[in-house]
């Protein structure tokens, strides 16, 4: 018999639906408006705009509410990096994804009470919260408000430096969501883990 862990509480579940909508929109927007032309455009310019600003100013709120329920719950010893052996332990796990899982083998860092994530998880949930959206809210707010950014900055222009790094946080937050969404897949049977972040369950 498989043991049930309550890991996901109520406040936690809204956030995570709440984020990836948003997310989404902000991709798809962030898509449309880096690659539209005046011959092929995917949504509506001013459409675009608006979406993504607003989704945006949402994503920030929504961060605070993420931050406020990590710090005022237990939810943050979750996200708390163990340094020593951490290379040996992201290596192990990386091997797991890479060949074990596909061979059977069981999973070295198993879901428990006082472990949510494996060493993978925990680094890439660390780097693309705590500073991968922040980046991203961050130049997204200055670019809402470009008298806010200095002209000139390392020989580049202000707002350009300020684009790319709004879009190159975008790039690696995609990268991060796709992944995401594979690895969950991986739970047997495959609707397992999504199964756990609605009802909040693990087994």
């Amino acid at each position: 018999m498989t043991e049930k862990l309550y890991l996901y509480p109520i406040w936690l579940r809204i956030w995570h639906a709440s984020n990836a909508i948003l997310i989404i929109l902000l991709i798809i927007t962030g898509i449309s408006l880096q690659y539209s032309t005046n011959e092929y455009i995917r949504i509506r310019f001013d459409l675009a705009v608006s979406i993504h600003n607003v989704s945006g100013i949402l994503l920030v709120i929504n961060y605070l509410f993420f931050i406020i329920g990590n710090y005022s719950t237990r939810n943050i010893r979750y996200y708390i990096l163990e340094w020593k052996g951490l290379p040996q332990r992201i290596m192990q796990q990386s091997m797991y994804y890479l060949s074990g899982m596909f061979k059977g083998e069981k999973s070295p860092f198993p879901v428990s009470k006082d472990r949510k994530f494996n060493p993978l998880q925990k680094v890439s949930y660390v780097v693309t919260m705590y500073l991968f959206v922040p980046i991203v809210m961050i130049t997204g707010i200055a670019l809402l408000f470009p008298e806010t950014i200095l002209p000139r900055f390392l020989g580049f222009s202000g707002i350009q430096l300020t684009a790319l790094l709004h879009a190159v946080a975008g790039f690696l937050i995609s990268i991060f969501l796709v992944v995401h969404v594979y690895i969950c897949t991986t739970g047997k049977p495959v609707t397992k883990n999504f199964k756990s972040i609605v009802t909040g369950w693990h087994e």
